[in-house]
């Protein structure tokens, strides 16, 4: 199925003040975890920056890794990045398995 880039909504953008209410974090440490590349954020003309509103998911997955497993912010990216890989991966593994035992029926 083909989406019409017209009809696909742009994601929300929450101010860095919005943000920081929601997550909890204060503004500096949202700025620190954007500089090592663990959340994504659009900076504006004044300098402020726009989060997704998707980051929200992420920076609570970040601080979850941090607090529960004791990993340092310099190791949460490959973390990160690793879990995101399985996660790909497994999905992959369903849709193929998936499409095979839907064939299944057809080769008997």
């Amino acid at each position: 199925m083909t989406v019409h880039p017209l009809l696909v909504r742009p994601e929300r953008q929450l101010s860095q003040a919005e943000f920081a209410r929601r997550s909890g974090l204060h503004p500096e440490h949202l700025r620190r975890l954007v500089a090592l590349g663990l959340l994504h954020a659009t900076p504006d003309a004044g300098g402020q920056l726009s989060f997704p509103i998707g980051e929200l998911a992420a920076v609570r997955r970040i601080e979850r890794l941090r607090t529960g497993l004791s990993i340092n912010y310099a190791a949460l990216g490959l973390v990160v990045e690793l879990l995101d890989r399985i996660g790909q991966l497994e999905l992959a593994l369903r849709t193929q398995r998936a499409a095979h035992d839907a064939t299944r029926g057809w080769i008997s």
